[in-house]
């Protein structure tokens, strides 16, 4: 659920709909009024709404209307940390503190594990098919255990670590490429492109030769997800679905990267059984369709929905991680040259100044990098919603059965409550702090906690960390145009991840060259 600013189109429906309803419900008999809520529910506090759009006017007149993360924190700092908004026809739980978020995520872990989907998420996972937004039923709990097991085990993540490191390599050979034509690097889109292809290399054994028209369609996801549209406001509207633009061309999309992915997987499937190697996260699926076992029908529909949670969830998120992590150490250089020095120190001498991850230990600061950008920018700022599945009590208030739930980790990941100079770039805070994002310390949950938590979170550090330390080993960074450092745009744009909303371009100076006779598969 998102909440930019609307077109005018979608107000005209809004006002011939506030319209509908106000005749229907003053024209009515009083026995077809619906009854107010009973008298004895304790609801959380919240802001004053109208008819028919409850909470939204609030949204739309804040000074943050496009990034909904800052302005539910202006709402909250007003009504509490425990806030009840009604968005359209959709009931909404907003917890903004670390508090709050451990009521959710834990104490009452098992009432808030459903996903709750939106009319253009339910589209684009057909339902709730795959991991990230399956409803929390057996099927979702047996595809949860094969993650852990099958798929993003150590074992397997190890397997792959000549994947990325061939892929770091390539990278910066591009980089050096493009920097000596004098002329500043896409950083943005070169780490999408890299991380992707990790990604993709990791679940189908090879490349993906639509990957540009993947990730195009994958920003498109992304910029629809960050559009205030009426399907989602009014999700049991059949009419407003049909008239909703954004439901529209979300079935575009769902069809064109299921189109791609299914490819992906006929192939494959014609191709089996696997050569005698590791097996990548298809084969391994593939296999536990054809074998069976299963407590439900492995499906191609499921099969592939599972496929595009990998491709998208892994690949967005890291990639938007990586490109806040290099905008705040091109903004605060002091930090830069710290984490430079700790790798340019730890890979001295490396045979063919190759990064390779057997030497990630040796690191200490550039882990703190990565955690203190995962607090600033958190990519999801709301986690995945999720649903009440049963009313309960949370800080003393009623939430009943239906109600969406967001958990603002952005608000709580900036909140001067726990965090000193919370709005300053400071990897040295964790140094002597055992706050870490697995699940336990509610005020830093970039990955969620409780049951939904995100299952493929070592495997997007092990990439994050070696694309990081070989942009860091080999380049000096500046901005281009004489720009300082203390003048980077850092503004945002919301998604379902939040974005940088202008590119990042910089000139790259090559500090250690990669060998020019390095061959890639």
């Amino acid at each position: 659920m998102v909440f930019s600013l609307v077109p005018p189109f979608p107000f005209v429906i809004l006002f011939f709909l506030l319209l509908f309803k106000l005749i229907r419900r003053y024209a009515s008999p009083p026995s077809r009024i619906n009854p107010p809520p009973p008298p004895t529910l304790r609801l959380p506090p919240g802001p004053w709404q109208l008819p028919l759009i409850g909470s939204l006017h609030h949204l739309l007149l804040s000074p943050f209307r496009d990034l909904p993360h800052r302005a539910l924190l202006e709402m909250s700092r007003a009504h509490g940390p425990l806030m009840l908004l009604r968005l359209g026809a959709v009931p909404t739980l907003v917890a903004s503190s670390a508090e709050a978020a451990r009521e959710v995520l834990k104490t009452h872990d098992l009432a808030f594990c459903n996903r709750h989907l939106s009319a253009t998420i339910s589209i684009l996972s057909s339902g709730g098919q795959g991991v990230m937004f399956s409803p929390y039923d057996a099927r979702w709990r047996e595809l949860r255990k094969l993650c852990a097991l099958e798929l993003f085990n150590h074992r397997r993540t190890l397997s792959f670590r000549h994947v990325r490191e061939e892929e770091a390599r390539r990278l910066v050979s591009s980089i050096s490429g493009e920097s000596a034509a004098a002329g500043p690097v896409n950083l943005s889109e070169k780490m999408s492109c890299v991380v992707n292809d990790v990604v993709v290399r990791m679940a189908i054994g090879g490349r993906c030769r639509h990957r540009d028209e993947f990730l195009r369609e994958l920003d498109e996801v992304v910029r629809l997800t960050g559009g205030f549209n009426l399907a989602d406001l009014y999700p049991s509207s059949p009419l407003v679905r049909r008239l909703s633009k954004a439901a529209r061309d979300m079935e575009r999309c769902q069809r064109n990267l299921r189109r791609i992915i299914g490819s992906i997987v006929d192939e494959r499937a014609a191709a089996m059984p696997v050569p005698e190697r590791e097996e990548d996260l298809l084969a391994v699926l593939l296999r536990l369709q054809k074998e069976g076992g299963l407590q439900f029908d492995l499906t191609n529909e499921i099969l592939s929905t599972v496929i595009f949670d990998v491709f998208g969830a892994g690949s967005e998120t890291s990639s938007t991680t990586l490109e806040w992590a290099m905008s705040e150490l091109i903004k605060n250089p002091r930090v830069m040259r710290k984490a430079q020095h700790e790798i340019r120190e730890a890979f001295q001498g490396q045979a063919g100044h190759h990064l390779t991850e057997d030497s990630m230990d040796k690191l200490t600061y550039m882990h703190l990098v990565i955690k203190e950008t995962l607090r600033l920018h958190p990519p999801g700022p709301f986690l995945l919603p999720r649903e009440c599945r049963e009313t309960c009590q949370v800080m003393g208030y009623d939430v009943p059965k239906g109600t969406a739930v967001f958990v603002n980790a952005w608000a709580i990941g900036r909140d001067s409550e726990y965090w000193d100079d919370a709005e300053e770039f400071k990897p040295e805070r964790f140094q002597s702090s055992g706050v870490d994002f697995r699940g336990a310390d509610f005020e830093f949950i970039p990955f969620g906690a409780g049951r939904r938590i995100c299952p493929g979170m070592a495997l997007g550090l092990t990439v994050m960390e070696l694309v990081l330390a070989s942009l860091l080993y080999h380049f000096d960074w500046e901005l281009p145009g004489g720009v300082k450092p203390e003048e980077l745009d850092m503004a945002e744009t919301f998604g379902i991840t939040v974005r940088r909303k202008s590119k990042l371009c910089v000139h790259a100076k090559p500090h250690v060259r990669q060998p020019s006779n390095v061959k890639f598969s």
